[in-house]
């Protein structure tokens, strides 16, 4: 399949924002005249309570979890497109054309996507995260420590030179994200 066709169509997918539509579809109201004005699942459960939270959160991941997999299915595993893909699922989630550009942070559309190009760093950050937790009793900044091992966690674990790059430009823009 063209590269151009993965990028559109992986940026169409990270489009749907789950966050949106469980609120306009629970309350009838936009999220993003809400809390932050973020389309994320944080700002869903803040509106919605755990349940609002919970679905956006399935929504958002599964948006990326399905479309790269299929990527992985149909390139036998190409790295350098599925890294692609990965960029174009969360830049659509980020600057979602339905919403008028106006998306969410990316953290769960980058999280789905490590997922996918390499399981094992998931199981790693939670570790992390747990226990910066415990240590620091601050979860936010547990969370963006332990966010920051996926690419590492990546390289030490074996995976190629390209994904584990790859991984860290991904976290990089999502942690901008964050900063704006």
């Amino acid at each position: 399949m063209n590269i151009l066709i993965i990028c559109l169509l992986s940026y169409l997918s990270g489009s749907f924002t789950g966050a949106y539509y469980v609120v306009k579809s629970s309350i009838g109201e936009d999220i993003r005249h809400h809390f932050s004005g973020n389309v994320g699942a944080t700002n869903a459960g803040r509106l919605l309570g755990k349940k609002g939270f919970l679905y956006a959160l399935l929504i958002d991941a599964l948006k990326v979890i399905i479309p790269l997999s299929i990527i992985r299915y149909i390139t036998n595993g190409d790295e350098v497109t599925m890294l692609l893909g990965a960029l174009f699922l969360i830049l659509g989630h980020v600057y979602p054309v339905f919403l008028r550009f106006q998306g969410g942070k990316g953290i769960v559309a980058f999280l789905a996507s490590s997922l996918v190009l390499s399981p094992i760093t998931i199981g790693v950050m939670a570790i992390s995260m747990g226990i910066m937790y415990v240590g620091s009793k601050k979860y936010k900044l547990s969370g963006f420590l332990a966010i920051s091992t996926i690419p590492v966690s990546s390289y030490l674990f074996g995976d190629s030179l390209t994904l584990s790059i790859g991984l860290l430009v991904l976290l990089i823009f999502v942690l901008c994200m964050h900063v704006t």
